[in-house]
């Protein structure tokens, strides 16, 4: 391990919520995996595509970057996932985490 510079290595009990549901126009299945590391944004996979991505509730106003990183066709459907994400990720006062 002399070839890597750890920063940092902790373990956690983390709550993970599985959640399944269907819109209008598609199917989602996602894992959501609550955490006090990364800023306490929680860790959103997406089952069907193995995608994953740390979300805030931030972040669910910017609808192309939703878009982009789950392959989500149309602003619709973004809309619907952020809707439905506003109810899973909890409101975050972020502090600095780095420095």
């Amino acid at each position: 391990m002399n070839h890597f510079e750890k920063f940092y290595d902790e373990t956690e009990k983390a709550n993970v919520r599985f959640v399944g549901f269907s819109t209008e126009e598609k199917r989602y299945d996602f894992g959501i995996v609550y955490s006090h590391m990364f800023f306490g944004k929680p860790l959103v996979i997406c089952m069907q595509s193995g995608r994953s991505t740390l979300l805030d509730t931030k972040d669910l106003k910017d609808l192309e970057f939703l878009q982009k990183i789950f392959h989500i066709e149309s602003k619709k459907q973004a809309q619907d996932l952020a809707t439905f994400f506003y109810t899973a990720i909890p409101i975050l006062s972020l502090e600095t985490q780095y420095e």
